[in-house]
């Protein structure tokens, strides 16, 4: 089961972060480098919820986001993918730092057959930095 832990700055509010990581419209797939616009498919969304599946032609999974404005924080729980057994999981905290946010993310795996324990055995050697530059891009492109 990897596990990663890893934090960027930015000079956005919290509640513009908030915003963007939860913003589930179409430019999501062209701010977030993983998320393919032909696997993004919103199936329901709440005022702090949203049961969405996103990624790639490598994998895809089905997550349930949830919110809080207030705690500063957004889970995602996987509830269906291709690579990852439900339970996966992304947990972001969103912390004022100055005038902008340190964003600590924590991504947890539990690979779900042979594809899945491959890519998962690449976590430890390539995601913090893969995760690290995909939340720094969106927060720049938004």
């Amino acid at each position: 089961m990897p596990v990663i832990t890893t934090s960027v700055t930015t000079d956005l509010a919290p509640a513009d972060v908030l915003r963007i990581l939860t913003d589930f419209g179409p430019g999501r797939a062209e701010a977030f480098p993983n998320v393919d616009q032909s696997t993004l498919i919103v199936h329901e969304v709440g005022d702090t919820w949203a049961d969405v599946t996103e990624g790639n032609k490598l994998g895809w999974e089905r997550e349930r986001y949830e919110w809080d404005a207030q705690a500063g924080t957004i889970t995602a729980v996987t509830t269906d993918s291709n690579l990852w057994a439900a339970g996966s999981r992304w947990d972001y905290r969103l912390t004022p730092a100055g005038t902008g946010t340190e964003v600590q993310v924590r991504l947890e795996r539990h690979a779900k057959g042979l594809l899945g324990h491959l890519v998962g055995a690449m976590i430890p050697l390539l995601g913090e930095r893969t995760v690290r530059s995909g939340i720094t891009r969106a927060l720049s492109a938004r």
